[in-house]
């Protein structure tokens, strides 16, 4: 049996992978979905991330279109209690107002409460920070979702050190809610936006770090090796930098893979799931392959000199 670790402060236990639900009603249809999450319990995962704004950037689509998946197949299932339910506020306008307005949080979550049939959001992420909105009002609204126990922890997405400090240091004095997680993005060729002042205050404050974009749109899993591979999807239009200046980092997994039989992806993963401050980076597959692949970082111990290898040529 996999070893879970503790997200942070929290009563919560994950083995270090999270399932990202970006893709789900999106990329993978309602029944390729639910295939993905019951395999994914099955073997032992059981946080799931998801956002109110997944898919609003598909045409004909207006957010909510992962929640209403992951909802169906909480009731069709009957998994609720083995998993934990991460979602997110801040990037859709609608009742309420705009991003982290406090009638908006309280709107928004209401309308991600429906769409996953259930009473209760595990995690709740401010989806990003709001600079129009005191914070004070920004935690007192998180906070009466919670006391309602509509909601269990509170988390934040794209927050900058000096605001997420800000907001840390107003929720120990003025005794409101406190963000327990931090999200990211984060992973062996993206790291100045978290290494550093951010990582160091996560640790400070037993924050447990969920990264998105752990394997860089596909950079990291060795899909993307010349200009002539940018064309075999449609993220491959933004690899071209990676390829002319990360390289290096591609050839040093390759060496790592050959000696541990790991594949580019697990290894990616592990050494995120290695670095202070994180509990489990966030993945998303679109099939069961793709899946088992992902989860077979789970178990995938890098020795400290391979780690040291990946942080020296990812620098």
């Amino acid at each position: 049996m996999t070893r879970k670790r503790r997200l942070g402060a929290t009563d919560f236990d994950t083995v270090p992978l999270v399932l990202g639900g970006n893709v789900f009603g999106w990329t993978a249809d309602c029944a390729t979905s639910f295939a993905l999450l019951d395999r994914f319990v099955e073997r032992g995962g059981s946080m799931i991330d998801t956002a109110d704004v997944y898919s609003a950037w598909v045409s004909g689509h207006k957010g909510g279109e992962s929640e209403t998946v992951i909802g169906e197949w909480l009731r069709r299932s009957g998994k609720r209690n083995q998993v934990i339910i991460a979602t997110k506020v801040g990037m859709l306008s609608g009742e309420g107002g705009d991003k982290l307005a406090p009638a908006r949080i309280a709107a928004a979550c209401e309308a991600s409460l429906k769409r996953l049939g259930t009473d209760h959001i595990d995690v709740y992420f401010a989806h990003q920070d709001d600079p129009d909105i005191p914070q004070e009002a920004v935690l007192e609204a998180f906070g009466r979702l919670i006391k309602a126990g509509k909601v269990g922890v509170i988390g934040a997405s794209n927050f900058h050190a000096a605001r997420l400090k800000s907001a840390l240091d107003m929720a120990r004095d003025k005794g409101l809610p406190h963000y327990r997680v931090l999200q990211p993005e984060y992973n062996l060729v993206s790291r100045k936006k978290f290494e550093g002042e951010l990582q160091d205050l996560c640790v400070e404050h037993n924050l447990a770090v969920t990264p998105y974009y752990g394997l860089a749109s596909g950079f990291l899993t060795g899909k993307y090796r010349s200009s002539a591979d940018t064309k075999k999807s449609v993220r491959g239009g933004g690899m071209g930098e990676l390829i002319q200046h990360k390289m290096g980092v591609i050839e040093t997994m390759d060496e790592i893979a050959a000696e541990t039989g790991a594949r580019l992806a697990q290894i990616a993963l592990a050494w995120l799931a290695a670095q202070p401050g994180v509990a489990a980076p966030i993945a998303s597959a679109t099939s069961l392959d793709q899946l088992d692949d992902l989860m077979g970082s789970i178990d995938l111990e890098l020795s400290q000199d391979q780690l040291d290898r990946l942080t020296a040529a990812g620098a």
